[in-house]
């Protein structure tokens, strides 16, 4: 495989750990709220902030999600899993330790399929899925000479994805997050916003000589919140490494975090190996024991999955790969689809959803979450191309009004009277017009250079400012050209 901004003799081993914050409204072990952008320390409990003698109750609907979560990347469910302490002290984690499972998981050896860039199909194992709980935020920016402590997120609970080192390229880590949040989001495990901190990406990067069986040293890059950022810093750590080695230098096991501004990783802490944290199991909390009728019960409840939905596009709508790859790439839009799909011509809805649609998205710069066009008003500016009321091309001004003032495509139409022309004794005028215009390509046209067709229709369009409607114009047209 060649990696490119890496040298050929070189090959990267990259595994991930990623945290996912579940969707819960309260905490893992306290009843506090769970509520992004709330005002710093105001969903504290006394379990959260630990005061002595409070004890932690484990939140069901954590361990529900949980298993819906392994459950849904073809993992195994681990009928028994227990909590565990892991030791550190910051400031920003007032028992002196996180709450975690690490001897004994609550979900096993799963996998996502991915697509390498030849084109194969590649199974990164998924190695396990534990429950713990996250820590507070230290805040470095509002004093020079002191350090602020938020302690809301204290509690808040997630799941920990870890992967084997089964990636060679930052593109298939990309890949694979995307994947992994889409399926996250289909099964309301959680929501994936990134930049809320809701998921989070730690890389472990090492590389090795081509042909080398034994593994480089890692490092592991913390805390990665884009896409973007993620292949970023994967590429400037690989190659940092292997200008060290290249040097003859050894590579330091250790946590590094990524300088967004300078694209480089930065030393944060020399890395601690497991015996450092001192597990031991949680004295105060029963183990977890999961039945296998509570476990069908939530397999026989998930869901439509992604890849599933995808076949089931291509086969019951007869849509494209490339559409239903597409359509069902986030929850909302293929909610979108569905909600016009069964009004509307299904490839006709995938098309416009794909091309139009997207296209302007991506033209002024914003999200499809932040569309503020309903499915409804999408799927009546369909239905009056279905209904022969306007032209493919007057749809598009129409979408483009539609963008610039959220007004309801029925009225767009009559406000600027883009109602399409089908009265034939209009449309023949304009045709008669263009060919007494046009004489020589009238000859031509006649003597065998059917390609000019399309020079007749495009002025017609054009004289009818798009509103002529295509099928009896060209219909109309082929008899006016073909009699002499």
């Amino acid at each position: 495989m060649i990696i490119q901004g890496i040298k050929d003799e070189w090959e990267l081993v990259i595994g991930l750990e990623i945290h996912a914050q579940l969707s819960s409204n309260s905490k893992l072990f306290s009843s506090a709220s769970t509520s992004f952008g709330e005002e710093n320390n105001e969903q504290v409990s006394f379990i959260d902030s630990a005061m002595p003698g409070m004890l932690p109750v484990t939140n069901e609907k954590c361990v529900e999600l949980a298993v819906r979560a392994g459950l849904a990347l073809d993992a195994k469910i681990n009928e028994f899993s227990m909590f565990d302490r892991k030791n550190y002290f910051y400031p920003d984690s007032p028992q002196g330790y996180q709450i975690s499972q690490f001897f004994y998981p609550i979900v096993s050896d799963g996998s996502i399929e991915i697509t390498t860039k030849e084109g194969e199909q590649k199974t990164i194992v998924i190695n396990r899925i534990h429950i713990e709980q996250d820590a507070g935020k230290s805040i470095h920016d509002q004093s020079p000479t002191e350090t602020f402590i938020d302690l809301n997120r204290v509690g808040v609970p997630l799941i920990e994805i870890v992967t084997n080192p089964d990636f060679q390229d930052p593109d298939e880590v990309e890949q694979f997050m995307k994947k992994l949040r889409n399926i996250l989001r289909y099964i309301d495990v959680c929501d994936g916003d990134l930049e809320k901190g809701s998921m989070r990406c730690d890389a472990n990067v090492s590389v090795k000589k081509k042909g080398d069986n034994e593994l480089g040293t890692r490092v592991e890059i913390k805390n990665l919140n884009s896409f973007k950022n993620i292949g970023k810093a994967i590429m400037h750590e690989a190659n940092r490494q292997i200008e060290l080695l290249e040097d003859e230098q050894k590579i330091i096991q250790e946590t590094r975090l990524f300088d967004v501004n300078l694209g480089q990783t930065k030393s944060m802490r020399k890395k601690e190996e497991a015996n450092d944290y001192r597990y031991f199991p949680d004295p105060d909390l029963l183990p977890l024991r999961i039945s296998s009728e509570y476990i069908n019960d939530i397999r026989n409840n998930l869901p439509e999955l992604p890849e599933d939905k995808k076949k089931r596009y291509i086969k019951e709508y007869g849509i494209t790969e490339y559409d239903s790859e597409v359509l069902t790439a986030d929850k909302k839009v293929a909610e979108f689809f569905e909600k016009i799909a069964k009004k509307i011509e299904p490839k006709l809805a995938a098309n416009w959803i794909c091309a139009e649609l997207f296209g302007r998205l991506n033209k002024v710069g914003i999200e499809f979450s932040d569309l503020s066009i309903s499915s409804e008003d999408f799927g009546s500016l369909l239905q009056l191309i279905a209904s022969n009321k306007i032209s493919g091309k007057i749809a598009k001004e129409v979408l483009d009004k539609m963008f610039e003032t959220n007004e309801a495509p029925e009225k767009i139409v009559e406000k600027y009277n883009l109602s399409q022309i089908s009265n034939t004794d209009e449309i023949e005028k304009y045709i008669d017009d263009i060919i007494s215009a046009n004489p020589k390509k009238v000859e031509e046209y006649r003597s065998g250079k059917d390609k000019l067709f399309g020079f007749f229709v495009g002025e017609i369009m054009k004289i009818s400012k798009g509103k002529a409607n295509p099928q009896s114009v060209n219909e109309i047209l082929i008899k006016k050209l073909q009699s002499n």
